[in-house]
């Protein structure tokens, strides 16, 4: 048992030796503003927007359906939005507003 463990104890002490040897060269910690920069093009690339191709996706982007609208109703209220996640949204709905 002593032996195990004391070969264990020197494995340990070699592999921190081998991971926590530093190259002079190369500081690790260190980076440069010029290592993290991009061009302005590839950074907004994912940025840019679709543009709408017709009034009908413009409606749905400012317009909510009446489903969407209960849903944020019952959110917004405790009592609904716990008793939801409990027996479902219609349920819950139907209970604390009535009919939809």
């Amino acid at each position: 048992m002593r032996s195990l463990l004391a070969l264990l104890i020197l494995t340990l002490a070699l592999a921190a030796l081998c991971c926590c040897e530093k190259d002079p060269k190369e500081p690790s910690g260190s980076l440069s503003a010029d290592s993290i920069k991009i061009k302005n093009e590839v950074a907004n690339a994912f940025v840019k927007r679709k543009k709408r191709a017709s009034p009908y996706e413009w409606y749905l982007e400012y317009y909510k359906s009446p489903m969407e609208q209960m849903h944020e109703r019952c959110e917004n209220y405790p009592p609904c939005d716990y008793l939801s996640d409990q027996v479902g949204f219609a349920l819950a709905y139907n209970r604390f507003f009535g009919r939809y």
